[in-house]
C-alpha cells in the first residue's frame, strides 16, 4: 500500500523559461524525486507530456541553498544548465526574500543575485579551457580545434573554439544558422568521438564587437530556444579568437543575455530574464 501512495502522490511543479529555454521545475526539498530515463522522456514529450528542454529538481545541500539536479529531455542526466541556474536561483530568492543565493550543482557551485524584476546574474565560474577540462580525446588548442563538417578541401564548418562551462561547448563562427543547416550540423558534431562526454553545439555569428547571433544545438535536447552556457561559451570563444571584447550581448531565439568574461576574476558573468509559465501537478 505504501509504494501504490507514493506513486499515486502527485507533484506539483512549475513551468518556467530563461529566454525561451524551457524547464518543469520540481521542489525536491522534502521528497526525493528520482524519475526513471523513461519518465523524463514522457514528460518532455511536447505532444503528450508536459515538453520541455530540461527536467529540473531543486533537492537539499549541506554547503548551499540548494542543490540543482538537471535532465535533458532524452532522459540523460547533465552537469548543469545556465537558463535553469537563473530560474532557480530566482526561485530561492523570492521563497527566502534573499538577493543572493548560492546554487550548488554537479558541475560545482554557483551564485545566483537579482538584477531586476525578473532578472537573474549567475556566477558560472571560470571557464575550463584546457584540452583535457573540456573534454576532449587528444590533446588540441582549444582556441580552434581540429575538426571540420563538409568536404575536406571545403569545408562548411571548421576550426570551432572548444570550452567548457561545467559542460563541454564547441563553437562554430558562421553566419549560416537556419534550422537545417543548425539540426543536421549539430546532430553530427554532437556524437563525434573528440568528445567522449557529447558536446554541446554552438553557431555563432558575431555581429559586432559587442553583439553575438547565436544558436545551440545541446547534447541531448536538440535545438532550443536558448542555451545560457552556450551563451557564456561563445563569448569566451570569440574574446579569445579576438573577434569581441570580453563582454557582449548574445541574441538566442527566444532572447538576449548578457554575457561577462570579468578580467579580474576570471569569472563569467551571465544576465538574463526569468519567466514563469504555469504551474501543474506531476503524477509521481
Amino acid at each position: 500500500m505504501r509504494a501504490m501512495s507514493q506513486t499515486a502522490a502527485p507533484r506539483p511543479f512549475v513551468k518556467m523559461n530563461g529566454a525561451g529555454n524551457d524547464f518543469v521545475v520540481v521542489d525536491a526539498l522534502e521528497r526525493p524525486f528520482r524519475p526513471t530515463e523513461d519518465q523524463v522522456r514522457a514528460l518532455g514529450d511536447r505532444a503528450a507530456g508536459e515538453g520541455f528542454d530540461q527536467l529540473i529538481a531543486i533537492e537539499p545541500s549541506e554547503t548551499a541553498d540548494a542543490f540543482m539536479r538537471v535532465w535533458n529531455a532524452d532522459g540523460s542526466m547533465v552537469q548543469t544548465c545556465g537558463n535553469a541556474l537563473r530560474c532557480v536561483g530566482w526561485l530561492l530568492m523570492e521563497a527566502t526574500g534573499s538577493d543572493r543565493v548560492v546554487i550548488d550543482t554537479a558541475a560545482g557551485p554557483t551564485t545566483a543575485s537579482r538584477a531586476g524584476d525578473h532578472r537573474v546574474t549567475v556566477d558560472m565560474g571560470r571557464p575550463r579551457l584546457d584540452w583535457t577540462q573540456v573534454p576532449l580525446s587528444e590533446d588540441m588548442d582549444t582556441r580552434g580545434i581540429e575538426l571540420q563538417v563538409g568536404p575536406i578541401d571545403a569545408p562548411v564548418l571548421h576550426t570551432p573554439g572548444a570550452v567548457s562551462m561545467g559542460n563541454p561547448h564547441v563553437v562554430f563562427f558562421t553566419d549560416r544558422q537556419d534550422d537545417g543547416f543548425v539540426s543536421g550540423s549539430g546532430s553530427l558534431v554532437e556524437h563525434h568521438p573528440l568528445f567522449p562526454e557529447g558536446v554541446n553545439v554552438g553557431f555563432a555569428d558575431v555581429q559586432a564587437r559587442d553583439r553575438i547571433r547565436l544558436r545551440v544545438w545541446e547534447r541531448g535536447a536538440g535545438l532550443t530556444k536558448a542555451c545560457g552556457t552556450g551563451a557564456c561559451a561563445a563569448l569566451v570563444a570569440a574574446a579569445r579568437r579576438g573577434l569581441t571584447d570580453r563582454k557582449a550581448a548574445v541574441i538566442v531565439d527566444g532572447g538576449e543575455m548578457i554575457i561577462d568574461w570579468d578580467a579580474d576574476t576570471d569569472h563569467v558573468l551571465m544576465t538574463g530574464p526569468v519567466e514563469i509559465e504555469r504551474t501543474g501537478l506531476l503524477p509521481f
